[in-house]
């Protein structure tokens, strides 16, 4: 059995699709939900599907030592970032090569970097006249937005639409492709 942890800062609906796909999976587990944020709404779908959750904000997340230890008990072999806004530790990286992935709202590496992240991606591409946007699935490293892609899907932007209609767009393929390709990965 694989055992996901979830990293999510906020309401956490790419989290709970991913519970939900992996809900009666013979080869794939979500056990455990973190999130840097003690109000975030992941944290209460995390208890409405019994899954524990941990709370890590800026210090804990680089007690390096703390963190392992954490996740041995679990143990974890997969991290999947969806809605994390804090940077993954370098530490983190190097103790799960190829084994943390995140979700980026844009074609990287287009719109990626430190601060973009929700609706400040869509209205960069809104304002910058783009034809098309997406989204990024792609392995973690110490930098944001810089590990090797994945996979990527793309939807149109039309002229007449705002930053919260992108934003829509743009969930909808999340919705729809990031726990299948969580699944191609683990299962490749």
């Amino acid at each position: 059995m694989k055992r996901i942890a979830i990293f999510a800062s906020g309401t956490g609906s790419n989290a709970r699709k991913i519970v939900e796909y992996f809900k009666d999976h013979p080869k794939i587990e979500v056990s455990l939900i973190v999130s840097n944020n003690k109000e975030a709404k992941v944290l209460d779908m995390a208890h409405r599907h019994n899954i524990p959750t941990m709370i890590l904000n800026k210090a804990l997340l680089k007690d390096r030592d703390y963190i392992l230890e954490k996740f041995s008990i679990f143990p974890i072999d997969f991290i999947v970032l969806a809605g994390f806004l804090l940077l993954v530790p370098k530490y983190l990286v190097d103790a799960f090569p190829k084994n943390i992935v995140n979700i980026h709202p844009a074609l990287l590496p287009k719109y990626g970097g430190k601060g973009m992240y929700g609706m400040n991606v869509h209205k960069a591409v809104k304002d910058s006249g783009e034809r098309e946007t997406g989204i990024t699935i792609h392995y973690v490293n110490e930098h944001y937005d810089e590990g090797g892609i994945i996979f990527q899907a793309s939807c149109p932007v039309l002229p007449e639409d705002s930053p919260e209609t992108i934003a829509k767009n743009v969930l909808k393929l999340e919705h729809e492709f990031f726990a299948k390709t969580i699944e191609n990965v683990l299962l490749d």
